[in-house]
């Protein structure tokens, strides 16, 4: 079966958390869930993203439920703020589903956040890492409850490099850094998964990726990967609506398994409707998986213990 927004099940009563809702494939992910009837709140790094986005959702969904938020998934106090703002508005076990969605690709020239980790690697995934262990204890410990987090086509380039992470010694923008980042995403969601049926959870973990979708991420693509970019778009690309489709499967679909991970299921999945898709080695790679957990906790300075929901 040929899977679209159309097969979305109702999601009335749930409450849907999803970064990077204001543009791109996030945003297409959270007008369909408001569409179909969830609570969707949606964290941008200002208001008037956050607020924007609620606007434009709003002019096709009249009476969509809508919470803008702040969040800088780049900064620990930003997303720390976040956690204690949904603990505050929304106590006790109350998310039904967390999409971390939100990213920066191929940033130029290595930045570095304001504590002190590279931008891409930041962003992409130690925020998102801080971000599911603070909003852990607040998602309901019940069937269907389930966190999605994006990974990229490129993983099957990306290398953990422990000697390397923050792009101190060398610093690649996309086949480097973003890889590297988004390889982490992948294997976080897979390991996070492990964790979860080790201790009977129902809670599912889920990895998707959009394929090749022209989003505002390839604002940063220059030279060479610029001018294939645009060559290349209209045989290999597909809309950031297209692209969606991968996450709102993890996020809705009944036929989503927990550790599965999704894309598009065209050549080499670039485009297409949301199927398995495939894993590199690397991510299976238990070892590598705890290592990656460890320094994790240690580098935000947040235990992520699945075992407990304090």
């Amino acid at each position: 079966m040929t899977w679209t927004a159309n097969n979305i099940p109702a999601q009335a009563g749930r409450r849907v958390i999803i970064t990077g809702a204001n543009s791109g494939i996030g945003f297409h992910a959270a007008l369909e869930l408001a569409r179909n009837g969830a609570e969707v709140i949606l964290p941008a790094r200002s208001e008037t993203k956050a607020e924007d986005a609620v606007r434009r959702i709003r002019a096709e969904v009249p009476q969509a439920k809508l919470v803008p938020a702040l969040l800088d998934l780049a900064s620990l106090s930003s997303v720390r703020r976040f956690a204690a703002m949904i603990a505050e508005r929304f106590p006790g076990p109350s998310i039904d589903v967390l999409i971390n969605n939100a990213g920066v690709m191929a940033v130029p020239m290595r930045e570095v956040t304001e504590d002190g980790f590279e931008r891409q690697f930041a962003t992409n995934f130690l925020g998102p890492f801080a971000l599911t262990a603070l909003l852990f204890p607040h998602l309901k410990p019940t069937a269907g409850t389930r966190i999605v987090t994006l990974a990229s086509i490129i993983v099957h380039q990306g290398k953990i490099d422990f000697d390397n992470l923050q792009g101190e010694r060398k610093y690649v923008p996309l086949g480097g850094a973003y890889a590297q980042s988004k390889l982490a995403d992948l294997i976080f969601a897979l390991e996070f998964h492990r964790r979860l049926s080790r201790v009977g959870s129902p809670i599912a973990s889920i990895a998707a990726h959009p394929g090749i979708a022209v989003t505002n991420l390839q604002v940063h693509l220059s030279g060479l990967y610029k001018l294939l970019g645009r060559i290349l778009a209209p045989v290999i690309a597909q809309s950031a609506q297209q692209g969606s489709l991968p996450e709102l499967f993890a996020a809705t679909s009944p036929d989503a398994v927990p550790g599965g991970y999704y894309g598009p299921n065209g050549v080499r999945e670039c485009r297409g409707f949301p199927a398995p898709g495939r894993i590199p080695a690397a991510a299976v790679d238990e070892t590598l998986a705890r290592t990656l957990w460890q320094t994790a906790e240690r580098l935000t300075g947040i235990p992520f213990d699945v075992t407990t929901r304090e």
